[in-house]
C-alpha cells in the first residue's frame, strides 16, 4: 500500500509539472494533465493515506472530550456535595 500510494503522488506531481511545461498552443491539454494530477493527489492518493495511517487507532483518543481535556491538562475532577459536573 505504501508503494502504491508513493506511485500515485509522483505520478500526479508529474502530470501537474509536465502541464506547466506544456507549451500554450496546447492549453486545453495542459489544464487536462494539471487537473488530473490535483485529483490523482487529492481524492486518491490522500484518502489511501489516511486509510493506512489510522487503521488500528481509536478515534476516541484524538476527539476532544472532557475526560481528554482533564487528562491532558493533568488535572484530577474534584468533585463535592453540591457540584458536580453535566451530564451529556
Amino acid at each position: 500500500m505504501k508503494y502504491l500510494i508513493t506511485l500515485i503522488v509522483l505520478a500526479s506531481f508529474g502530470c501537474i509539472i509536465y502541464g506547466f511545461n506544456l507549451d500554450a498552443s496546447e492549453e486545453d491539454k495542459a489544464h487536462k494533465f494539471i487537473g488530473g494530477g490535483t485529483v490523482g493527489l487529492f481524492l486518491i492518493a490522500m484518502p489511501l493515506f489516511l486509510i493506512k495511517e489510522s487503521r488500528g487507532k481509536k478515534m476516541n483518543d484524538y476527539m476532544l472530550t472532557e475526560d481528554n481535556i482533564r487528562r491532558m491538562q493533568g488535572k484530577t475532577p474534584k468533585n463535592t456535595e453540591n457540584q458536580q459536573f453535566p451530564k451529556d
